[in-house]
């Protein structure tokens, strides 16, 4: 009888991470390999509009994007010109809707409500085109210029220099709306006190729902396939659920003070992160290094420090909540029945584990680092170990 082959161990598992050119943590950091020419790559080619929405091909080609972005800004024009007077039916696309009408005409506030899934909607196209433009014909033609050829690792390179636009671009906007709010830099009992918080000022609702856009956009990309996969997928999909939860979650029950704050919690890292892939790619050693040395701490900070304050609110700070606001009474705005607090706690503590993975792989890459003289990432990003693309 043949012997039955043993599951794999631990210190082998986590070696196939350490070494593999697909993981989003981990293959940024290996060492490159020799390049070569990049070629046209049918994978990102248009099929013609009709057949890219059928396939959802147009999330990844940015010409059929435009077209389906821009018919309902063409469409809004039209309308403005020959109604002005009547209700525009593009406008809830374009912008935010269900303004509060007594709240003040210089600052004033918005509920949520159903347009705000047409906004989301037609947001999903907005960010597929910018993403996939930007990458095209912005960041492609950048890498180019320093001298990167390789097919995989020109692409690789492209996603974390949109990833540094990104979250720095969403980082400093959460910061600056946290700013205006009473739980400025995590006063966390003002997560409860007042609570419901059910009229948002225009930024805050702005902001909110284009990150909850772009995150399902990126949940579609990835648990669609409609991009390359990465070989840690499973994590990826996982963490893209989490994240669109917490998201939808909070929005729903009135927490955006508390979503605010994860936001920009996952966001600051999320730049310098980005930022030490880049050095990698450009072959910038000690650079490289003082990146991520800095990336580790300002991780360390906010992805655990900050998030186990927010955890540790939800779990004690619970009861600051007015005893009005107790009970599971949507149509009042109100949803903080007792057993809310554990919906809330889980998304954010399968957060912080998935976190704390990464936190570990992160650690052994610094310790490398420091006594090694070699950084190798344990995530997944840069060349897929394959041919050119």
């Amino acid at each position: 009888m043949a012997q039955r082959k043993g599951a794999p161990s631990v210190k082998k598992t986590l070696h196939d991470i350490e070494v593999d050119r697909g993981h989003h943590l981990t293959g940024s950091f290996q060492p490159p390999t020799p390049p070569s020419t990049p070629s046209e790559d049918p994978f990102y080619a248009s099929r013609g509009l009709w057949n890219d929405i059928k396939t959802l091909r147009w999330i990844r080609v940015p010409s059929s994007s435009f077209k389906l972005l821009i018919i309902p800004i063409v469409l809004f024009g039209f309308c403005k010109i020959f109604f002005p007077n009547g209700p525009n039916p593009f406008e809830p696309m374009l912008f935010i809707s269900h303004q509060i009408p007594d709240s003040p005409k210089d600052a004033p506030r918005y509920a949520k409500g159903p347009m705000d899934l047409v906004f989301l909607a037609y947001h999903i196209i907005v960010f597929s085109f910018i993403r996939q433009f930007t990458l095209f014909y912005i960041l492609h033609p950048i890498a180019l210029r320093l001298g990167i050829k390789k097919g995989s690792k020109l692409e690789r390179f492209g996603e974390q220099a949109y990833a540094v636009l990104y979250y720095g671009t969403m980082g400093v906007w959460g910061i600056l709306i946290m700013k205006e709010l009473p739980t400025w830099w995590y006063q966390t009992q003002y997560y409860w006190i007042g609570y419901p918080h059910w009229d948002m000022k225009a930024d805050l609702k702005r902001y909110y729902l284009m990150h909850w856009s772009y995150w399902l956009q990126q949940l579609i990309i990835i648990s669609l396939k409609l991009e390359k996969p990465r070989s840690d997928f499973k994590e990826l999909v996982a963490h893209h659920i989490v994240t669109v939860w917490l998201i939808g979650w909070s929005y729903l029950v009135n927490l955006t003070l508390i979503g605010n704050a994860v936001f920009v919690s996952m966001d600051i890292p999320d730049v310098f992160f980005a930022l030490s892939k880049l050095c990698n790619y450009l072959n910038l050693e000690k650079t490289k290094v003082f990146t991520f040395i800095n990336f580790f701490f300002i991780w360390s900070y906010f992805r655990h420090w900050l998030n186990l304050r927010i955890l540790y609110s939800v779990w004690t700070e619970f009861e600051l909540l007015p005893a009005s606001a107790r009970v599971f009474s949507p149509a009042d705005g109100v949803w903080m029945a007792g057993w809310v607090k554990y919906q809330i706690f889980t998304p954010i503590l399968l957060l912080q584990f998935l976190n704390l993975f990464w936190y570990f792989l992160i650690c052994r890459i610094l310790y490398r680092a420091v006594f090694g003289g070699e950084v190798t990432d344990v995530r997944s990003d840069d060349e897929d170990g394959g041919k050119d693309d």
